[in-house]
C-alpha cells in the first residue's frame, strides 16, 4: 500500500511539473476545427458515459414513485447540438470546407466511440439461447461472412454459429469500422474506396440489429441482461446518433439578402435588397410554390455570395443527420426565413434543415410576435413545418443594445406573445435561449434561469446554449456533467408542474416604465455620449483583447465601426477585467430612481415584486452578485493610469452612478450588504479578492507600459536571491520573441487577463 501511494504521488508530481513547464499562452488563434476538437473532447471524457448513467438515475426515480418501466431508449431525454464549424455569423474563417471537415470529423469520432465499446458488448452477450427472428438473421450473416479480419483485437476470427448475439454484433462492428474509416478517408483525401453500403448511413440501420438483440433477450427471459450494457448502448445511439452532435448552421440575414439580390439582378427583375417586405414575401412564395430552377451555373458570384451558396451545397452533399437547425441571426421579418427555405431548395438539400429565426436587438424582439404570426398565416409555410417551430432569442446583443434590465423584460414579454401566437395557430413552439456565460449575456444559475421564464413558455422542452468557459464548469468532470443534466431536467419538469406566477398588471406597468427609462439612460451614455468610445477603449483592455487568441471569430462583425459592431463577448469581457461591469447595471439605477421619485410608495411595490415574482427576483439577485464581484476603486486605478485627463471626470461620474445603483438595489432587495442571503458565495469571493486585486494592478501598469513606452516603473528588489539568476533571461520572455512590445509585457498582460477571468468566473 505504501509503494502504491509513492507511485501515485510520483505520477502527480510529474503531471504538475509537466503542466508547470507548458506554455500557458496560446500563441496562434485557434481554427474552427481546433475549437470543434476541443468541444468534442468533453463528449469523449464525460458526456458519452455521463448520459446513460444519468438516464439510469431517471429509471430509479421513476421506480421510486411507483412506475416500474424504464425510460424508453428511443425517446432521448437530452440531445446535443453544436455550431462549432457551423457558426459563420461574422466569422470569415468558417468556410464551406470547414463545415464539411467538422461534420466528417464528428462522424469519425462517433464511430470510433461506438467501435471502442462494441467488443465489450460482444463479450457480455455470449448466450446461445435466442429468438427465432435473431437465429435466422445470425445464420444468414454467418454463411455470408468473409474471411477473418486482422484489424480487431478480440473476436478477429469468425464467430461460431452457436454464439448468435456475437454474430449479429460482429456485423455491427464491421460496419462501424468501415464507417469510421470511410469518414477518415473523406476527411483526409476527399475520396474513399470503401463503398457506402458497407457502412451505416443512418441511425435506423444502426439501431435495427441492436433492437433485434434487445427483443430477443427479453423474449428469452434475459431482460436483466438486456437492461444492462446493451440498454446503455442503445441509449447512446439514440442520443448521439452517427454524427455525435448535430451541427447547427448560423448565418446573418443580410448575407442571404445579398445572394438573392445577385440572383434577381441577374434575372433582370430588379434589386431584391431594395424591395419592400411585402414584395419580397410575394416573390419568395411564388418561387417556393413553383418548381422551376431559379439560377444556373452562369450566375455571377462574389466571394461572399459564393461562400453562402457553398454552405448550402455542403448541406446537400453530406448525410442529413449531420445537421440540426439553420439559424438566422439578426432576423427581423418573415422574408428572412422564406429566403433560407428557397436557398435550401435551389441548392438541392434533400432533407431541408428546420429554419430558426434569431431575434436579438430590442426592436427585433418587439416585432418578433408579429413576424412569426405572419409566417404562420402562410399556408405553404404551415405545411412545411408540420406543426413545430423553433425561435431563438439572443441575450447578448439585446443586452448590448439596451442594457440588461430592458433586454430581460423585453425577452420576457416577447416569449409570452410568441407563445400566444403559436397557440392561436396550433403550433408547438420551442424557445431557444442564446445565453452566454456572464450576467451581461444572459448567464446565471441554470435552475433559477429556467424557473424565472414566463408561464407556459416551457412545455417540457427548451434549448439553451452552453458557451465558452461555462462548458468546462458544466461538463468538465463526470460529476459536473451529471449535476448539469440533473439541473436542466429538474428545472424543466418543475416549470411545467409548478409554473411561476404571472406578473400582476401593476407590476407590468412598473416594469414597462422602468424599461423605457433604463434604455434611455443606457443608450444616452453608450451610443450618444461622444466621449464614451474613447473612454471605453482607454479604460479597459478592449483593444488588446484579440491577443488572447481564445476563439476563431473576430471580435468585431465589421473591422470598422464603434460599439454597435463590437461583439458582445469582448464588450462584456473588457468591463469584467476592470471589475466595473458597466453593461450589467447601467440604466437600472436611473429606472429605480425615476419610479421612486414619481411615487415613494412604489418602493413597496418593488419589494413585493422582488419577494413574489421569480423573474424580478432572479434579475435583481444576479445584479447583486455582479456588484459583489465589482470594485469601482479598481476601475479608478485603470482610469488614473490609462485615461486622458479630460476624460477623468466622465469616469468619476460613472463610478458615482455605480454606487447609487448599488444602494438602490440593496434598498429594493431589503439587504444591508451585497450577498447578504448567500454567505457561501460571499466567502468564496472574499478568498479570491486579494489575488484578483493584485492581478488588476499588475494589468493596469502593464497596459500603461504597452500604451506609453516612455512610462518607467521602478523595479522592486526580489523577495529572495534563490529565485533570481541574473545571468539568464527569463524563459517566459524567450517564448514570445516576436512581440512588438518590451520583453515580457504582452505575456504578462495575457496572463493577467486569464487570471482575472478565472477569478471573476464572468468572462463573457
Amino acid at each position: 500500500m505504501l509503494a502504491y501511494g509513492k507511485v501515485k504521488g510520483y505520477v502527480r508530481y510529474v503531471q504538475i511539473q509537466a503542466a508547470f513547464r507548458t506554455d500557458e499562452i496560446r500563441r496562434t488563434p485557434p481554427t474552427p476545427q481546433d475549437e470543434m476538437r476541443a468541444g468534442m473532447s468533453y463528449f469523449h471524457e464525460t458526456i458519452w458515459k455521463g448520459v446513460p448513467k444519468f438516464l439510469r438515475r431517471i429509471d430509479t426515480a421513476l421506480k421510486n414513485i411507483g412506475i416500474n418501466e424504464r425510460l424508453p431508449y428511443n425517446a432521448p431525454l437530452i440531445q446535443f447540438s453544436s455550431w462549432m464549424g457551423g457558426d459563420r455569423d461574422g466569422n470569415p474563417r468558417v468556410t464551406p470546407e470547414v463545415t464539411r471537415d467538422v461534420c466528417l470529423l464528428a462522424r469519425m469520432m462517433a464511430a470510433n466511440l461506438y467501435f471502442s465499446q462494441i467488443e465489450d458488448l460482444m463479450f457480455e452477450l455470449s448466450m446461445w439461447r435466442c429468438s427465432d427472428e435473431l437465429r435466422i438473421r445470425a445464420d444468414e450473416l454467418h454463411r455470408s461472412s468473409k474471411r477473418a479480419a486482422k484489424h480487431y483485437i478480440e473476436f478477429w476470427k469468425q464467430v461460431p454459429p452457436n454464439e448468435p448475439y456475437r454474430v449479429i454484433l460482429g456485423d455491427v462492428r464491421d460496419k462501424l469500422y468501415y464507417t469510421r474509416e470511410r469518414s477518415r478517408h473523406l476527411l483526409t483525401t476527399g475520396i474513399s474506396e470503401i463503398p457506402e453500403d458497407a457502412t451505416f448511413t443512418n441511425v435506423e440501420q444502426f439501431l435495427e440489429p441492436l433492437e433485434l438483440c434487445y427483443r430477443s433477450l427479453c423474449a428469452c427471459g434475459d431482460k436483466p441482461i438486456a437492461d444492462g450494457s446493451l440498454l446503455d448502448f442503445l441509449r447512446q445511439v439514440s442520443t448521439f446518433g452517427l454524427a455525435l452532435v448535430k451541427l447547427d448552421i448560423r448565418q446573418e440575414s443580410d448575407r442571404h439578402t445579398d445572394v438573392l439580390d445577385s440572383i434577381t439582378t441577374h434575372l433582370g427583375i430588379g434589386s431584391y435588397a431594395e424591395w419592400s417586405e411585402e414584395k419580397r414575401q410575394d416573390w419568395l412564395l411564388s418561387e417556393l410554390r413553383g418548381k422551376r430552377p431559379l439560377f444556373g451555373s452562369d450566375l455571377p458570384l462574389t466571394e461572399e455570395t459564393a461562400d453562402v451558396l457553398g454552405a448550402f451545397h455542403v448541406l446537400a452533399e453530406l448525410p442529413a443527420d449531420c445537421f440540426g437547425a439553420y439559424i438566422i441571426s439578426m432576423a427581423t421579418a418573415p422574408s428572412d426565413v422564406l429566403a433560407v427555405e428557397l436557398l435550401q431548395r435551389e441548392c438541392h438539400v434533400k432533407q431541408p434543415l428546420r429554419v430558426v429565426p434569431l431575434f436579438e436587438k430590442l426592436a427585433d424582439l418587439e416585432a418578433a410576435p408579429a413576424a412569426v404570426a405572419r409566417l404562420f398565416s402562410i399556408d405553404w409555410y404551415m405545411n412545411r413545418i408540420n406543426g413545430k417551430q423553433e425561435v431563438m432569442i439572443g441575450y447578448s446583443d439585446s443586452g448590448k443594445d439596451a442594457g440588461r434590465l430592458s433586454a430581460a423584460w423585453q425577452m420576457y414579454k416577447a416569449q409570452e406573445e410568441l407563445i400566444k401566437v403559436a397557440k392561436h395557430y396550433g403550433v408547438k413552439l420551442t424557445m431557444f435561449h442564446g445565453r452566454g456565460g456572464t450576467v451581461g449575456r444572459g448567464g446565471g444559475p441554470t435552475h433559477l434561469a429556467i424557473l424565472s421564464q414566463p408561464p407556459d413558455t416551457i412545455h417540457g422542452s427548451l434549448r439553451v446554449t452552453v458557451q465558452g468557459e461555462v462548458i468546462e464548469h458544466s461538463f468538465g468532470e463526470e460529476h459536473l456533467c451529471f449535476r448539469t443534466l440533473q439541473r436542466y431536467t429538474a428545472a424543466t419538469l418543475e416549470h411545467g408542474m409548478h409554473p411561476p406566477i404571472s406578473p400582476k398588471p401593476e407590476w407590468r406597468a412598473l416594469m414597462d416604465e422602468m424599461a423605457v427609462v433604463a434604455t434611455k439612460e443606457y443608450r444616452s451614455i453608450v451610443f450618444q455620449e461622444p466621449r464614451f468610445v474613447e473612454y471605453f477603449r482607454s479604460a479597459t483592455p478592449e483593444t488588446e483583447y484579440g491577443r488572447m487568441n481564445i476563439g476563431s471569430r473576430p471580435s468585431k462583425r465589421k473591422p470598422s465601426g464603434g460599439i454597435e459592431s463590437l461583439r458582445a463577448i469582448p464588450w462584456i469581457f473588457a468591463w469584467t477585467q476592470t471589475r466595473f461591469h458597466l453593461p450589467v447595471w447601467l440604466g437600472f439605477g436611473a429606472a429605480i430612481k425615476h419610479i421612486m421619485q414619481k411615487d415613494i410608495r412604489n418602493i413597496h411595490t418593488l419589494k413585493e415584486m422582488y419577494n413574489e415574482w421569480p423573474f424580478f427576483r432572479v434579475t435583481l439577485d444576479l445584479l447583486e452578485m455582479v456588484f459583489a464581484k465589482g470594485d469601482p476603486g479598481i476601475a479608478a486605478v485603470y482610469d488614473k493610469l490609462l485615461v486622458a485627463e479630460d476624460l477623468q471626470s466622465f469616469g468619476e461620474q460613472l463610478r458615482k452612478n455605480y454606487e447609487e445603483t448599488k444602494e438602490l438595489l440593496l434598498q429594493v432587495a431589503g439587504h444591508k450588504d451585497v450577498l447578504e442571503g448567500d454567505p457561501y458565495l460571499k466567502q468564496r469571493l472574499r478568498l479570491r479578492e486579494s489575488y484578483i486585486t493584485t492581478l488588476n494592478v499588475c494589468q493596469a501598469y502593464t497596459l500603461k507600459r504597452i500604451r506609453d513606452p516612455a512610462f518607467q516603473v521602478s523595479p522592486q528588489p526580489a523577495l529572495s536571491k534563490e529565485f533570481v539568476d541574473e545571468s539568464q533571461p527569463a524563459e517566459l520572455v524567450q517564448l514570445n520573441p516576436e512581440s512588438e512590445y518590451a520583453p515580457g509585457l504582452e505575456d504578462t498582460l495575457i496572463l493577467t487577463m486569464k487570471g482575472i477571468a478565472a477569478g471573476m468566473q464572468n468572462t463573457g
